[in-house]
């Protein structure tokens, strides 16, 4: 157990690391510790090839017309160390022309298929790489290729995931103006540590103070703005992430997203992160030491306003949050994704662009859309997809998922359901299963119960065989019923 100063700031952290213990020794969380995210299901690194005719052969599109839109720029400046996303390093001016002429052109690909001349947008996320690592020109004709291909009118948030170094000065407030002029309206920045000797270790390219100034003049432009951080980082301790967390809850934003260390890949490229691990395991902070940096953030963030809103998201006011987010994983609505490594999350199918840039822009040349893997669902598959996202994220509405499955929740997952309830990490009502504090603190450990075994992280032998080990109770009608 960790030696703890008394403080309002470490409350229940003790609570926590035993609570881990115990969920440890009944198979809920695996021996080492060690973390998988559950981001999508199944998860991105395990889907099978699949050809872009699939993807839309036997597709109707909404009744509504709407659809979520990503949009993809894998451009940085140079290679954040816990970054699990292929990207291009440096200016490159000529490739990212390349790359946002095959952009526009695998848009107009996707409207061609679907039958439309503009795409109706619920929602806008552009990410990256750095999707404001461009040119100021680049930057609009950009903002251009997408103004002239969606639909805005009923669009209900623009957001983009941006890097502080692009939004600051005279460029960066050039910046700032266009995308508000284009009617961005939410920025994500990734800040990732506001601690300079962690910024270098992650081979950040910005200090405290360009960052501390984004967030200035990102807020002074009227955007709503969400900031991330990273905890169980190498060289991290609870005394300097506390102090990180306790100087951000008094910059004035909107939201702020806390986000645990992933060492294995979760995208299409292994973070050097993982290697790091190797050469230098005494700097990594131990398991125990990370659930403590998180349980402190939670309690520093509640004590000045901050609730948790949409998994691992804390704002202040509920009506502040990633619609993008918030429509694909717990409203499990149609979102299409556009560029490398983007993904499509269609009612009953899941498309995935190419990792491989050669690849998109011939695939594009030859007018197919760039997918190489996915799947159409099986029962079985949109089952425990109607289950794991909505129920990591905020709660699954049984309504709801009788429409998107048309099986009862009451029939399914009773024997996993009623474990879960029993250890105390699930609630259920007549209207709804959600996570209670004790499951949100392990959220993606209490999503990946209902993964079919191919698609759980780790081996079985990496579990404790108790009651809570994810390869058991995989019967999805079997058990009693249930509320």
């Amino acid at each position: 157990m960790l030696v703890l100063e008394s403080s309002p700031y470490t409350e229940h952290i003790n609570e926590r690391l035993a609570q881990y213990e115990k969920l440890q020794s009944l198979g809920l969380i695996m021996r080492s510790g060690d973390f998988f995210p559950s981001v999508h299901y199944p998860p991105i690194t395990m889907y099978p090839p699949f050809t872009p005719e699939e993807l839309l052969a036997t597709y109707t599109p909404p009744a509504d017309g709407k659809f979520d839109i990503y949009a993809h720029v894998p451009f940085c400046r140079q290679r954040c160390l816990f970054c699990h996303y292929p990207v291009q390093l440096g200016e490159r001016r000529s490739e990212k022309d390349q790359y946002l002429s095959a952009f526009a052109q695998e848009m107009d690909i996707y409207m061609e298929r679907l039958g439309y001349t503009r795409l109706k947008a619920r929602s806008i996320l552009v990410g990256g790489g750095t999707p404001t690592y461009l040119a100021l020109d680049q930057l609009e004709r950009f903002l251009q290729i997408l103004d002239r291909r969606l639909d805005r009118r009923e669009c209900t948030q623009y957001n983009y995931d941006v890097d502080p170094v692009t939004l600051i000065g005279k460029e960066g407030n050039e910046r700032l103006k266009m995308m508000r002029d284009y009617g961005v309206d939410r920025l994500t920045i990734g800040v990732q540590s506001l601690n300079p000797a962690t910024l270098k270790l992650m081979n950040r390219h910005h200090g405290p103070e360009q960052a501390l100034e984004a967030i200035s003049d990102a807020l002074k432009f009227g955007f709503q703005v969400n900031i991330e951080f990273i905890f169980g980082y190498l060289g991290q301790t609870l005394e300097n992430w506390m102090a990180v967390i306790e100087q951000a809850v008094g910059l004035g934003v909107h939201e702020i997203q806390l986000y645990r260390l992933k060492f294995e890949a979760y995208g299409d490229y292994q973070g050097s992160v993982k290697y790091q691990r190797e050469r230098h395991p005494e700097a990594v902070p131990t398991v125990q030491e990370t659930l403590a940096m998180k349980q402190a953030a939670i309690n520093i963030l509640n004590a000045h306003g901050y609730r948790e809103n949409l998994r691992r998201v804390f704002s202040k006011k509920p009506e502040y949050y990633s619609h993008y987010a918030d429509n694909q994983c717990c409203g499990l609505l149609d979102q299409l994704g556009f560029g490398l490594t983007a993904f499509s999350s269609l009612r009953d199918r899941f498309g995935l662009n190419t990792q491989n840039f050669d690849e998109y822009y011939r695939m594009i040349a030859e007018r197919r859309l760039p997918l190489n893997r996915g799947l159409i669902r099986s029962r079985e598959q949109q089952i425990r997809w109607a289950i794991v996202l909505p129920l990591k994220n905020r709660r699954v509405w049984k309504s709801y998922f009788h429409q998107v499955t048309n099986y009862s929740l009451n029939e399914v997952f009773r024997l996993k359901i009623n474990a879960l309830k029993k250890h105390g990490l699930l609630t259920e009502d007549e209207e709804k299963i959600e996570l209670t504090p004790l499951g949100a603190f392990f959220a993606d450990e209490v999503a990946q119960q209902f993964h079919h075994p191919d698609h759980i992280p780790f081996p079985r032998s990496d579990y404790a065989n108790g009651d809570l080990n994810p390869y058991h109770h995989q019967e999805i009608f079997g058990g009693n019923h249930g509320g």
